[in-house]
């Protein structure tokens, strides 16, 4: 049952357009003018436009100076020899050009299936420090179980973004130590699951002297794991020279040494001809 209370305001409007209907040849034709003049010529539309503004003159403006084009001063001939002694100048004076990356003594590293152009911005410096530890001072297992102790708060409390401040290492007769540690603390240690990427720092963070750790909100699947030890494991197979057998040899040297074996142990005559 319909609501006779609802407001229909075009219920009647079907009816109204049956009986009003008109029938199509009853409409009134439209008429399209049709205009039988030829268009303008370039010619004839500029001597119209001159006819319309014969009457129209400039207005006066005192203040208005009159200026020559103005071109570009002539650049002197680059020398070389001497913007690179300028750009030389700028990097020993205020360190301007220095690129962290492009020392030898810059680190990084990433987890299996981690996107280089995340270690790029980790490189940058585009996510912000959320907790530091400085190491310095420190030997070498008191910073591992500090750096232990630092990484295992910043994931209990979820921290993403940490920076480890170990030193260059250059008073270090043996080179940089806990750099050296810290990395193989990240790569093989038990944390590695828990690393995104790391890469050395800024020179405005500590430079070659400090290192960004980008952790995981979880920790990476321990098949992932694997298969990032075995591609590195591979890589370094391919890389690193070695005298010892590869796998495609292993098969036939172990046959070889089976059948030797075998025959120093056949006894004196058996299959010589009698």
């Amino acid at each position: 049952m319909r609501n006779r209370a609802t407001f229909r305001p075009f219920r009647h409007l079907g009816r109204l357009l049956r009986e009003n209907a008109v029938a199509p040849e009853d409409m009134p034709a439209m008429h399209i003018p049709v205009s039988n003049e030829k268009p303008l010529t370039p010619q004839q539309e500029k001597a119209l436009f001159l006819k319309a503004m014969k009457d129209v003159r400039p207005l006066d403006a005192p203040y208005k100076k009159e200026s020559a084009l103005r071109c570009p001063p002539e650049q002197p001939p680059c020398n070389e020899d001497a913007l690179g002694r300028s750009y030389l100048q700028k990097l020993v004076d205020t360190g301007q050009g220095f690129r962290v990356a492009d020392t030898p003594e810059y680190v990084e590293g990433k987890g299996c299936c981690v996107p280089r152009e995340l270690v790029r911005r980790l490189r940058q410096g585009a996510f912000s420090i959320q907790a530091h530890i400085d190491l310095h001072g420190l030997r070498a297992a008191d910073a591992r179980d500090a750096v232990d102790g630092f990484l295992d708060k910043a994931i209990r409390d979820g921290l993403r973004m940490v920076l480890i401040i170990h030193g260059r290492g250059l008073s270090s007769p043996q080179g940089p130590v806990l750099k050296s540690q810290l990395v193989d603390l990240l790569e093989q240690g038990p944390w590695r699951k828990w690393v995104l990427a790391y890469t050395s720092a800024r020179s405005c963070d500590g430079g070659a002297g400090a290192t960004y750790v980008l952790l995981r909100s979880r920790a990476a699947p321990k098949r992932r794991r694997r298969h990032h030890q075995h591609a590195k494991s591979c890589m370094t197979a391919t890389t690193v020279p070695s005298n010892r057998p590869t796998k495609l040899q292993q098969p036939e040297a172990e046959h070889a040494r089976q059948h030797g074996t075998a025959q120093r142990t056949r006894p004196p005559g058996h299959g010589e001809g009698g």
